[in-house]
Parts: structure tokens; C-alpha cells; sequence
């Protein structure tokens, strides 16, 4: 049956209906950047909310910037804005749950104009964010925010028709400024460290070059709490579209699939209101930072660990590493003796109980997560998950070499050939930037290490960790990835 309102009570009884009247709904959040990440996350807990009654008030408007968002504004909207979530696990407990939080999406293609009023309406009192790790627009190699990018000049020239988030942000506050009306609060769910410290300082960096005045208002009225979110949600395939229509009745045109794990802590600054999301599982606190860097460093570090190995070795989704004993060593030593030496403690968390459950996850071979979608955008990832470990390796004289082959398995995947012979495109913004570095075996340290915006100074200075990833760029080329690993565990 296809999925719409009309439809709703239609479905098979296992489906869970919201439990709220949609009609009675009103949108409060504005969320840009609709993929699967925010649909099982956020929109998931304000659905979970919403269907205990309360929060109604908060609803979400998405908004789409970029072209390709077309496609998804369009399958929701034939669908009055509903969508599946499918969480699968291994065992049989999978849920089936239509989620109708999302009331609308709104394309700055579209009409620019109308999504600067959206954001100014004084209903909405939160923005937030994901767009990606990448689209801060900020240098890791130095902090500081890319003002030279031609989509940035764009909007510093146009800030009435911009194309950019920050161009939009500010034109919204401009006019809630200029009405009297509340500031929102901005609220990133991107998977970085201190993800509302660099929006806050992306956002005024940009205003500062706009007007400074809007700047000291947006610095003044503004907040930015910085979250942990936690859900591997890999993208939606046509199996996956057809495993929920043959097993529950569903013709969703783009569900989102997750696995049962989700975890969400929150800095508790907001500055217009907020859901009461801690009655449904979302933890606040007064610091996020200790969870943060024990997510990003464990979690997303581990899971570069295996991908490009993984890759490489010709398999193509994250459980099928997790099936290789040799694979589920390495993952384990790197955790265990490069990153936990360098995490301060985690209130409320065990933290050999959480590398268990981080086991348990990755080995999920319901959801089938794809190694190309943690494969993407490496360059953006590399200095925020698995820079800031070597780094610290290198400062306290320890082994780098598990850590180097991470690197090493990433310059060897750039290449676009695995193990097999078999050829694949590299998702990542800066592919062929990234290519070319790699493209001559006798360069490629010098090349590739010196890229600062990815590796910083520390790690083509230290020759301890040039030999290791020498060492192992020449062992991958020589024995593969199977004799690597098993070298570096013996």
C-alpha cells in the first residue's frame, strides 16, 4: 500500500502509526540538510515525543540547498511528508514505525526569498544542521573559516538570493532582527568534534564579513549547543525499499533503515525554547565533550579503520569486515591500545562495555551499511576522526603503526582499484585532488602527507610515523591487506 495519510490506517498491523493528529501539528524547527541521518535521529526522538502527546508545537520544516535535494522534497511530498523508519538488527525484533514529524520541505531553489521568511518566521525557534562534516567551510589545518570559496564570495555579494547556509542564517536573522523578533537557536547534528563551537564560529565569521553589526547581535542572541549523535543509518537501497514492501506492505519511496541503537547528548543552551526530548531518551548535560570525543574517536575512528581495508580487500559492506576474525582483531587492538590510553572518563559510561556494543553494531548484518557510504568524503573525515588519535600518539612517543596503516589503506584505495582488479569511483568532493596525490607510488608520502588542510604539521614531521606508513603502504602492495594484518597483530 502506498504510504500517505489517506493510507495511514490501511497498513499492516505491525506498522506504528504516529499517534497524533498531524493536522494538529505546528512547525517550530527548521532542520536544512534532510538525509537518512536526521529522518532515524531527530526527527525520530520529535516524532517519539509528539506521539506522547506533548511538542506538538515543534514540528519540522525541512529544507533542502542543494540541487539534488529535489528528488527527496518530492518523494515526501507525494507522500504528505511521511516516512518509513526500518530499524533492523539481528534478531527478530525489527519495528516498523511511520514517523511524521516532518511537515514540510522547503527548496532554496525554489524560492529563495520565501525560505529567508520561513526561517524569520517567529514560530521557529530552532535551525539545525546537517550538512555534512565538510560543509563548515572550515580549514582543519588551521580553524579558521574559508571565506575565499566561490559560494561564500557569492553570498557576501548577493546576501538576498544566497546559496549557502550561512548566507541564508544570516538573512533570516537579519530580518528577525530588524521585526524585533526572538533569535533561534542553531543546533548541529553533524558528526564532528565540537559541532556547535564550529557553526558558531563558521557563522560569525561569515557575518563579520557581511556586517558587523548583525555579527554582534548573532554573537549576542545566538547559541549553539554542541551534541553527540549517534545512529548508523547507511543509505537507503532499492533492496531495502522491497525487503519493506514484501515483508510489512509499505510502498514507501524513500524509507530510511537504522540499526536499533540510537543515542543523542545534548548541551542544554537554547535560547527560544526547546522539546522536552530528555522524556524520550535524549540526555542533557552541562559538558559534551568527554561523550563526543569517546563517540568520534572510537566509533568513526574505528569505522575508517576497517572501511579502506575493507575496501580494498573487495568487500563492500561493513558486516562483511566484521565476518573476518582478522578484521575484528585489528578494530579491537586500535581501540583498545591507540585510542582508550587517550580518553578521559565518560560519566555513565563502561568503556569496555561500549567497545563491545561498538563490536555488536558493526557486525549487523541486517542493515547491511554500505562501506562506500562510510568510504565518502575521507578527506573531510580524516582530520576530524583519526588526525587528532595519531596526533596524540605521536606527542607521547607511542606505536603509530596500526594508526598509519588506517592512512596507508585510504592512499591505497584513492587509487580506485581493490585487491581483485576490480575498479570504483572515490565519493568524496576533492576525488580528484586526493587522486592525484596518490598517483605516483615514489611521491605519494611526500605529496600526500604535506597536504596540511587533512594531516596538519605534526605527522610529516615525525619520522617514526612517515616509516610506519611507509612500512605499510609497501606491505599492502606487496602481501595485501590479509598479510598486513596479520604482520601488525603478530
Amino acid at each position: 500500500m502506498k504510504l500517505n495519510q489517506q493510507n495511514l490506517h490501511g497498513l499492516a498491523r505491525e506498522v506504528k502509526l504516529p499517534a497524533y493528529n498531524l493536522g494538529d501539528t505546528r512547525q517550530g524547527i527548521a532542520h536544512i540538510g534532510v538525509g537518512g541521518f536526521h529522518r532515524a535521529h531527530q526527527a525520530y526522538y520529535t516524532d517519539a515525543l509528539m506521539n506522547t502527546g506533548e511538542a506538538l508545537d515543534w514540528a519540522i520544516c525541512g529544507v533542502g540547498l542543494r540541487g539534488e535535494d529535489q528528488r527527496a522534497r518530492d518523494d515526501l511530498k507525494e507522500q504528505d511528508y511521511l516516512f518509513t523508519l526500518f530499524e533492523l538488527g539481528d534478531s527478530d525484533d525489527t519495528e516498523v514505525r511511520v514517523i511524521g514529524s516532518i511537515r514540510d520541505m522547503m527548496l532554496a531553489q525554489d524560492n529563495a526569498q520565501a525560505l529567508i521568511n520561513k526561517l524569520a518566521d517567529p514560530a521557529i525557534r530552532i535551525v539545525s544542521l546537517t550538512i555534512t562534516e565538510g560543509g563548515y567551510c572550515i580549514d582543519d589545518s588551521n580553524g579558521e573559516f574559508m571565506a575565499h570559496l566561490p559560494q561564500i564570495q557569492h553570498d557576501l555579494a548577493n546576501p538576498q538570493s544566497p546559496k549557502t547556509v550561512f548566507g541564508f542564517l544570516c538573512a533570516a536573522l537579519a530580518k528577525r532582527r530588524g521585526a524585533g523578533t526572538d533569535a533561534f537557536t542553531v543546533m548541529s547534528c553533524d558528526n564532528l568534534p565540537h559541532n556547535g563551537a564550529v557553526t558558531r564560529k563558521a557563522l560569525l565569521a561569515f557575518a563579520s564579513l557581511l556586517d558587523a553589526n548583525l555579527c554582534d547581535w548573532i554573537d549576542q542572541n545566538v547559541s549553539f549547543p554542541n551534541a553527540m549523535v549517534d545512529r548508523i543509518t547507511p543509505m537507503t537501497s532499492t533492496a531495502h525499499r522491497l525487503q519493506l514492501a514484501d515483508k510489512h506492505g509499505v510502498d514507501d519511496a524513500w524509507p530510511v533503515v537504522c540499526e536499533p541503537f540510537v543515542q543523542w547528548v545534548l548541551e542544554d543552551k537554547f535560547v527560544n525554547g526547546r522539546p522536552a526530548w530528555e522524556k524520550v531518551g535524549v540526555q542533557f548535560t552541562d559538558d559534551v565533550s568527554p561523550y563526543e570525543e569517546m563517540k568520534i574517536k572510537l566509533l568513526n575512528g574505528s569505522h575508517l579503520a576497517l572501511t579502506y581495508l575493507g575496501f580494498l580487500k573487495g568487500y563492500r559492506f561493513v558486516h562483511e569486515t566484521m565476518n573476518d576474525p582478522l578484521f575484528v582483531r585489528y578494530m579491537r587492538a586500535y581501540m583498545d591500545l591507540d585510542v582508550t590510553p587517550q580518553l578521559a572518563p565518560v560519566p555513565g559510561i563502561d568503556l569496555s562495555e561500549y567497545k563491545d556494543t561498538l563490536v555488536a553494531r558493526f557486525s549487523n548484518q541486517a542493515i547491511a551499511d554500505q562501506l562506500e557510504r562510510v568510504c565518502s568524503d575521507g578527506s573531510s573525515k580524516f582530520p576530524k576522526f583519526t588526525i587528532p588519535t595519531i596526533n596524540r600518539l605521536i606527542a607521547d612517543g607511542r606505536e603509530t603503526k596500526r594508526a598509519a596503516l588506517v592512512v596507508a589503506a585510504w592512499a591505497l584505495y584513492l587509487k580506485g582499484v581493490d585487491e581483485n582488479g576490480d575498479t570504483y569511483s572515490i565519493p568524496d568532493p576533492r576525488a580528484t585532488f586526493c587522486q592525484a596525490l596518490v598517483a605516483d607510488d615514489g611521491l605519494m608520502t611526500e605529496r600526500l602527507l604535506a597536504v596540511e588542510e587533512i594531516f596538519g604539521t605534526a605527522i610529516p614531521r615525525s619520522t617514526a610515523f612517515v616509516a610506519a606508513f611507509e612500512w605499510c603502504c609497501e606491505s599492502l602492495r606487496e602481501v595485501g591487506v590479509t598479510r598486513t594484518l596479520q604482520r601488525i597483530l603478530d
